[in-house]
């Protein structure tokens, strides 16, 4: 599974600044980053193709809060399967 940094994330959303990922993160609209290394974090490209793909769609920030919610259980799902 690839991880996405800021700059590729930004490009792929159309996010034009680093803040309006992180308010969309504060507003449930997007998911949490991942911790990659000591001072670097990244998203795992599935979430941010989902995320864009339910925007696509037309569908409510409702349902993408939703979306972010399931992203969310299903990394703790596969964390909690590695352990």
């Amino acid at each position: 599974m690839p991880i996405m940094r800021m700059p590729a994330v930004k490009a792929e959303t159309g996010h034009r600044s680093h803040g309006s990922i992180y308010t969309a993160i504060k507003a449930g609209l997007f998911t949490k980053p991942v911790k990659i290394g000591e001072r670097s974090v990244g998203w795992p490209d599935d979430e941010v193709k989902a995320i864009n793909a339910a925007r696509i769609a037309g569908k409510s920030d409702a349902d993408i809060k939703a979306l972010v919610n399931r992203l969310h259980s299903k990394r703790d799902q596969l964390a909690l399967a590695l352990v």
